[in-house]
């Protein structure tokens, strides 16, 4: 074998090694991806859940706190605008402008539903009714399960964000279409902890 053709046969095994290389690399990238994607999808469901116990709170609420309409309503727009929000960020969790609306969605949210639980402190009635009871409890255990859920969420994006930003993934990442992804945070830190709900 001349010398040429070993330059050629070791030139060959360099490309074949970088090509491997890449398509590595692309392949750790789709994961990383992946795995922030699965993770918000488990946020999606106990938000979900959230949202759909919201609307029962306060139509049982509603025979006991006639006169606090006002409250009531604002608590079901509330939760409307998160619903929304929250299917837009769902559609595609990379986008930063999506995820700011969802922070800022859920963190009014937090301060209707806040306002809500102040007034139920105000009837007796309500909080010993079985169904308020069992509503609310459930309300504590799925608020739990967003927090942890929302937490491991976060985790994945931080893990996808490196992965992206290493070097050399970082030269290949723009071209491959992955982009950093943000976190999901509310700024408010009265709005960071659970809705807290007491008996």
């Amino acid at each position: 074998m001349g010398s040429s053709m070993m330059a050629l046969v070791i030139a060959g095994v360099i490309i074949a090694a970088v090509i491997f290389y890449i398509i590595g690399l692309y392949n750790k990238m789709v994961r990383l991806s992946n795995g922030y994607k699965n993770a918000f999808s488990q946020i999606d469901v106990q938000l979900q859940r959230r949202y759909e116990l919201i609307p029962n709170l306060v139509e049982v609420a509603k025979k006991y706190m006639a006169h606090e309409r006002e409250t009531l309503e604002a608590v079901i727009q509330a939760r409307n605008q998160a619903l929304q929000a929250k299917d837009s960020l769902k559609s595609d969790p990379s986008n930063t402008q999506a995820a700011q609306k969802f922070a800022k969605s859920e963190g009014a949210l937090n301060a209707s539903m806040g306002g809500f639980l102040a007034l139920f402190e105000n009837y007796p009635d309500l909080k010993a009714n079985d169904n308020m009871k069992s509503l609310m409890e459930e309300l504590t255990s799925t608020e739990n399960k967003v927090g942890f859920a929302r937490q491991s969420y976060n985790d994945s994006v931080m893990n996808y964000n490196v992965g992206i930003q290493e070097f050399p993934a970082n030269i290949l990442a723009g071209s491959f279409g992955f982009r950093d992804v943000p976190q999901l945070e509310i700024e408010d830190e009265k709005m960071r902890s659970a809705v807290k709900v007491e008996f």
